[in-house]
């Protein structure tokens, strides 16, 4: 009987010291201990994150990570990071967590952990008027149709499912892909529809026609590094709180329902 209550308190102690080292190595108390949050993002995806007339970065995502490390009783280090190389730069700690509007998917997943989703968003499109007639997606899959919208994002996922007769161009920024359709070099760009409704609302009236029919289903999440459940634990509770307190409202509305904040980046 003392030889296995012995056993049973040492495979207590184990697990104890387990779980110990565990918190030691997570992401979250070294962030705590530093003093610090490394955010990466790249500021291009308005209005999520974008740089404002001053050079300064702002948006949604911002404004969520200082709540954040206000939260954490830490300071925000906002670390700008090409799409292309973004998980990277996470993977080989260049940053502790991304917060840049990224699409939760199952390829990602592989690489990096994800939160539960903080927003939901849809490919629509931004068609050229002289397409003043079309209704949906599949009025514009045809030869000799060019739709346009940047590389490497799930725009360019949703456009090679949706359009098989179309011909798809990408290019490195959302600005370039839908001037394209405004300067009648192609027909229609497809992207995430915050970006879409804002650019209407600015740049695109008179110009583009806004097709408002979400093509996909696509939920955000911010990613931080596999086996760090202590972190990961602590992201899905803040953001349940901010959900449920009325900041995350109070953000939607100066992000996503008003313009004001145009002036800074026009």
């Amino acid at each position: 009987m003392k030889k296995l209550l012995f056993t049973v308190l040492a495979l207590v102690s184990m697990v104890f010291a387990a779980d110990f080292n565990l918190w030691q190595k997570s992401t979250l108390n070294q962030v705590v201990k530093k003093g610090v949050l490394r955010v990466c993002l790249e500021p291009g995806y308005v209005p999520f994150e974008m740089r404002d007339k001053h050079g300064r970065i702002i948006g949604f995502d911002v404004d969520v990570a200082k709540k954040m490390t206000k939260d954490m009783g830490v300071k925000l280090k906002l670390v700008p990071t090409a799409w292309d190389g973004i998980i990277s730069a996470l993977i080989t700690n260049k940053c502790d967590i991304i917060m840049s509007g990224m699409t939760i998917t199952q390829k990602r997943n592989l690489k990096v952990a994800f939160t539960n989703p903080y927003f939901l968003v849809g490919q629509t499109l931004l068609v050229n008027k002289k397409h003043i007639g079309v209704k949906s997606y599949k009025d514009l899959d045809k030869k000799g149709m060019v739709i346009t919208t940047k590389l490497g994002v799930t725009g360019e996922i949703a456009a090679r499912k949706l359009f098989k007769h179309a011909t798809i161009k990408t290019f490195d920024s959302e600005s370039a892909a839908v001037q394209e359709v405004i300067n009648n070099r192609a027909d229609a760009f497809i992207y995430d529809k915050p970006y879409n409704e804002l650019f209407m609302a600015g740049k695109g009236k008179g110009k583009l026609i806004f097709l408002n029919q979400d093509l996909t289903y696509e939920p955000l999440g911010f990613a931080i590094n596999h086996g760090d459940p202590d972190f990961l634990n602590w992201l899905n509770n803040f953001l349940r709180q901010i959900k449920h307190d009325g900041t995350y409202e109070k953000l939607y509305n100066k992000w996503f329902r008003h313009t004001d904040w145009l002036k800074r980046v026009q």
